[in-house]
């Protein structure tokens, strides 16, 4: 696939939604196509699973029931808008993605070995080039969180308690440390435009470096095959 995948992640109300906006309009000023989408939902049947997990309705049925509930959507949305934009060569930026579900059901208890069965059928090999870690306190976060809601009902995960959010942080953390060449920690306490340029820089490097790449691929398949029997003889003498 020659388009470019980066996921952004992070607790409530750490700003994913805005600064996906903010790279896409950067990212769009320079000509790239992109798609942005989010998870739970991202396109008819994900939208349909993620008004049953927000809702709380899939609560009562365990947390392996609402991991299902999850990998469900993923895969609709990998079929429905991922991969097509991928493979049409389009920038796709995903609010949440498999990180996620490491992070919000692992700590509720779902088995490692479970997680990891169903993420590699979900996903088919399809994971994120780059993924945008925003780190914020957990209490600073869902005070935004609360904020931008009005008078809106919190949702299912928005209602948990500060320790749990603050645990799902550290978690997001681990996952950056154990893989630094595809996260990226940035701090989400400033403000959003210092924040877009940091992210912006970073991406747009990336972008670059996964281009050169695929330029360098696409060369060597291109370059003529010699016969194995001709390549012996040359290297015996």
């Amino acid at each position: 696939m020659t388009g470019f995948f980066v996921t952004f992640e992070g607790g409530e109300g750490s700003g994913k939604t805005t600064q996906i906006g903010l790279l896409a309009d950067t990212l769009r000023a320079r000509g790239t196509d992109v798609v942005a989408t989010r998870e739970p939902g991202g396109s008819p049947g994900a939208d349909a699973i993620r008004h049953i997990i927000l809702s709380g309705a899939a609560e009562a049925l365990g947390p392996e029931a609402e991991t299902m509930l999850f990998a469900a959507a993923r895969i609709d949305h990998i079929a429905a808008v991922i991969r097509p934009a991928l493979e049409a060569g389009q920038t796709v930026l995903c609010d949440r993605f498999h990180d996620s579900t490491r992070v919000y059901q692992g700590l509720a208890g779902v088995d490692t070995g479970m997680l990891d069965t169903i993420e590699a059928a979900t996903l088919d090999g399809l994971y994120p080039d780059m993924t945008v870690i925003l780190d914020i306190p957990a209490a600073e976060g869902l005070k935004r969180a609360t904020a931008r809601r009005g008078q809106e009902t919190a949702d299912r995960f928005e209602r948990e308690g500060v320790a749990l959010h603050e645990a799902r942080r550290e978690a997001f953390l681990k996952i950056a440390a154990a893989e630094p060449g595809r996260c990226l920690v940035v701090d989400a306490a400033r403000p959003p435009d210092e924040i877009a340029k940091e992210i912006a820089f970073h991406v747009l490097d990336a972008m670059e470096r996964h281009r050169l790449a695929q330029v360098g691929r696409n060369v060597a398949s291109a370059l003529p095959v010699k016969p194995a029997a001709a390549t012996a003889a040359k290297a015996a003498s």
